[in-house]
C-alpha cells in the first residue's frame, strides 16, 4: 500500500458483514461507470485477468474500463458475495448492457479477489459470459448509477 493513500476499509481479514459490505462498495463504484474512480480501489500494481485479457496497474485498469463502458452502454451491475476467507473473496455477478445497435445482453460471471492489508484489491480474476437477451427479458430497470437498496439481489431475481 502506498503511504500517500488513505486505506480502503473494510480491511482483511473479512467476516460475513465486512465481506458483504466490500462487495456492495465495489458494485456501487462500478455502477458509476467512472474508470478513474473505480481504479482507486486497486493497488497501483494490481494484477487482473478479465476473460482472456491480462492487465497490470491502475492505468491499464482505467484504459480497460474506458473501452468497456464505451462498448457496454447503459451498464447496470449486481454483485453478490459467494464466499470469503481471510483476505480473499469469491464474488458472482450479472450485468445488463446494450451495444450500439441496441442489442441487449446479460453478462454473467465470477470473480476471485485478493486484498492487501490496506483494503486495496491487489488481484482480480474474472470469467464472464455474455448472453444476448430481448429487451423484454431485462431485469435491471433502475436509473443509471447505484442500485437502489430495495432492488432485488441476484438470488432474489433467480440469477
Amino acid at each position: 500500500m502506498s503511504t500517500t493513500e488513505n486505506p480502503r476499509p473494510p480491511f482483511p481479514p473479512f467476516d460475513a458483514e465486512t465481506a458483504a459490505r466490500k462487495v456492495r462498495m465495489a458494485e456501487d463504484a462500478w455502477n458509476t461507470r467512472n474508470p478513474e474512480q473505480v481504479s482507486l480501489a486497486y493497488t497501483h500494481d494490481s494484477a487482473w485477468r478479465n476473460c482472456s485479457e491480462f492487465l497490470s496497474g491502475r492505468e491499464a485498469i482505467i484504459q480497460f474500463l474506458t473501452r468497456k463502458w464505451n462498448k457496454e452502454l447503459d451498464y447496470r451491475l449486481i454483485k453478490e458475495l459467494w464466499g470469503f476467507r481471510l483476505n480473499r473473496m469469491a464474488v458472482r455477478f450479472a450485468y445488463e448492457w446494450h451495444d450500439d445497435s441496441g442489442q441487449w445482453f446479460r453478462s454473467y460471471g465470477n470473480e476471485l479477489w485478493e486484498f492487501d492489508e490496506g483494503g486495496f484489491m491487489r488481484r482480480r480474476l474474472a470469467s464472464i459470459n455474455d448472453l444476448p437477451i430481448p429487451d423484454s427479458d431485462r431485469k435491471y430497470h433502475w436509473p443509471l448509477g447505484r442500485r437502489p437498496d430495495e432492488h432485488p439481489t441476484l438470488s432474489e431475481l433467480g440469477l
